[in-house]
């Protein structure tokens, strides 16, 4: 069983960010709350540019070529987060620990959610379980959740459509 309160439904938030991008900061604000996030946010003009700024330094983290050059990638979005660690009950709900302060932007909380859940997504599962879709043209990122490790494309359907294609070249 992993222990992470972050590491999955972080990654899954940015890749569904990353996969679909939403029109408006309302829309970004929607996903955050299809993912548990309950705490609110002050409104920004910028909210929108900006979180498609966390999102696009979050693939080249899925893109990076090595674990090492990850690593780095990684390092770098945390230490621009620069949030520490704090206990919270702002729902009432029982205590649990966020990587934010209090009051920061939509953007800003982003970058600080995704990191560190990224991190601890592939620290405790695995550096290679982060990547694109392996059923080209497909560029949609694949977030491995999988008990085996071995998940390799976005959903169903680009799974089958590399299966015919693999069947139709042995011909």
């Amino acid at each position: 069983m992993h222990l992470n309160p972050y590491g999955e439904y972080a990654v899954l938030l940015a890749a569904s960010l990353a996969n679909d991008w939403p029109a408006d900061r309302d829309g970004i604000e929607a996903r955050t709350r299809e993912v548990g996030m309950t705490m609110p946010f002050p409104r920004c003009a910028e909210d929108h540019a900006e979180t498609r700024k966390v999102i696009d330094d979050w693939l080249h983290i899925v893109d990076a070529t090595s674990d090492t050059a990850r690593a780095e990638l990684l390092n770098i979005q945390m230490a621009r987060a620069a949030a520490y660690p704090r206990l919270v009950d702002h729902d009432q709900e029982g205590w649990h620990l966020h990587y934010r302060d209090n009051g920061q932007p939509l953007p800003e909380v982003l970058r600080s959610v995704i990191s560190v859940g990224t991190a601890l997504h592939l620290t405790t599962r695995g550096m290679h379980r982060l990547r694109r879709c392996a059923a080209e043209p497909c560029t949609h990122v694949v977030v491995d959740v999988t008990r085996n490790g071995r998940q390799r494309f976005c959903s169903v359907r680009c799974a089958n459509r590399a299966a015919v294609r693999r069947h139709r070249a042995r011909g």
